[in-house]
């Protein structure tokens, strides 16, 4: 992430009345009074599940519905994006069949609201600001540190041929 998206990310979480930390960070603090099923590590929701599942895959994202049937418009853009990108390896949990998970992803990350995208085990954050990702070409970068080739820079190669 730039530095300019990534101070951006950050005040914006300040105004909201949390940090922006890495998921290192975050893991490590924070679980206190947070809810869930108590941090037990048995629940789907519990801090040490949902790190499993964040660092399970080099991208993953945490939606209402399936990349195939997205059920509100901020998973279905989150979906269009990563599909503009030609990111089609990446795991999706629907929150909405799992209460404990939707809940525990929350307090994982300490952002309220889903979607919320990892890459590489770290927080990027929702729809908001994967959108400017790509909107500013951090998306590119990022995508790249992770081995994977944005599919908009072979469509950028196609419309400077002609």
């Amino acid at each position: 992430m730039s530095g300019a998206l990534r101070a951006a990310w950050r005040l914006r979480g300040a105004a909201r009345g949390w940090a922006g930390r890495r998921l290192s960070q975050a893991a490590a603090g924070g679980a206190e009074g947070s809810g869930g099923d108590g941090g037990d590590g048995g629940g789907s929701g519990s801090r040490e599940a949902v790190e499993r599942l964040v660092r399970a895959h080099p991208v993953v994202v945490f939606m209402k519905g399936s990349p195939a049937q997205p059920l509100c418009g901020f998973s279905n853009a989150v979906v269009q994006i990563l599909r503009l990108h030609g990111v089609q390896d990446y795991r999706a949990h629907d929150v909405l069949q799992d209460p404990d998970l939707r809940q525990g992803i929350k307090n994982y990350s300490n952002w309220p609201t889903i979607p919320q995208v990892y890459l590489n085990g770290e927080f990027v954050g929702g729809c908001d600001i994967l959108l400017q990702m790509h909107q500013n070409g951090d998306l590119v970068e990022e995508l790249k540190k992770l081995g994977i080739r944005s599919a908009l820079l072979d469509a950028e190669k196609d419309q400077d041929k002609k």
